[in-house]
């Protein structure tokens, strides 16, 4: 079957089975347009709490599909792409924040949503990239905060928030490594009159060179009126930004910025998975109602 053929048999299939589409800013640009919903962690957890769907299909990767299913027990979540995992949420487990509790007894542990429900259900509160430093914020000023996974978020936002953070030494493989100080002079140079939006998972190299920092839900809604950018992010966002605005002038930082883990979800994924009901994504109750109050904590501040 050709794309038009396998729309045609999701768009089908979606009603049979009362389905609903999320799609993260990463995924490929045919995948956001089959989508009902497209947006960033937060947005897509929100909107996970809040449908009231038979079925979900999680475009995106792991951790996502199941926040989806800690949020929603009563729709059935289907991850389309099985072995989308995040190379960030590995870099720490259950057994390793205990450990890491452990030499700052006391201290609140602020975790990142890249990340298991394990570590999730040892942590205090959850966060996204667009909620972070009101999330830090939330908590008191008198002893350092633990954040995990993500070392860069964690002080971007520990700086923002004036809050002391220790962080974990995890990271997003794709926005530590595609970018440099050379790709921003580079870029600059031809596009003086561009404004550079970075992901605060960016390494702190970048970050200052940074006009706006910011989530992807964060750099949607700037395009909406803005124009001429440089985008410091993955490049799905960059592409189905281009896709939506066609007249406006955005540029990627980098052809290297790809997640192959966000790109291994393709149209006939997500119609085998409607077809089948395949790759439902479960989480074992003990573990999701410790992993449901941090989250809970994080959506009440948002």
């Amino acid at each position: 079957m050709d794309n038009k053929e396998i729309i045609a048999n999701i768009q089908k299939l979606r009603k049979e089975r009362d389905a609903l589409i999320l799609a993260h800013n990463y995924q490929a640009v045919e995948i956001q347009e089959i989508a009902d919903y497209r947006g960033d962690s937060l947005q897509l957890a929100m909107l996970a709490a809040q449908v009231s769907a038979k079925v979900i299909v999680f475009c995106g990767v792991k951790f996502m599909a199941e926040t989806a299913a800690i949020l929603n027990p009563l729709s059935k979540i289907l991850l389309p792409a099985l072995e989308a995992g995040c190379p960030m949420a590995d870099m720490i487990d259950a057994t390793q924040l205990r450990a890491f509790k452990q030499n700052y007894p006391g201290s609140p542990v602020v975790c990142y949503v890249n990340s298991s429900v394990e570590v999730k259900a040892e942590s205090d509160i959850c966060c996204t990239s667009s909620n972070a430093v009101k999330v830090l914020q939330s908590l008191p000023a008198d002893k350092p905060i633990l954040f995990v996974p993500d070392r860069n978020l964690g002080s971007w936002a520990a700086k923002q928030a004036g809050r002391i953070v220790i962080t974990w030494d995890g990271f997003c493989p794709v926005h530590q490594w595609s970018f440099n100080e050379a790709d921003v002079a580079e870029m600059k140079s031809k596009y003086p009159l561009h404004k550079l939006l970075a992901h605060p998972e960016c390494d702190p190299e970048i970050i200052k060179h940074a006009d706006f920092v910011m989530s992807t839900g964060g750099m949607m809604k700037w395009m909406e009126t803005g124009d001429n950018a440089i985008i410091a992010t993955e490049n799905g966002m960059v592409n189905y930004l281009r896709h939506i605005y066609p007249h406006k002038s955005i540029i990627g930082l980098s052809p290297r910025a790809n997640c192959k883990n966000m790109k291994k979800t393709t149209l006939e994924h997500v119609l085998q998975a409607l077809q089948n009901m395949q790759h439902e994504i479960t989480v074992a109750p003990e573990i999701a109602a410790k992993a449901k109050r941090s989250i809970d904590k994080m959506l009440e501040l948002s």
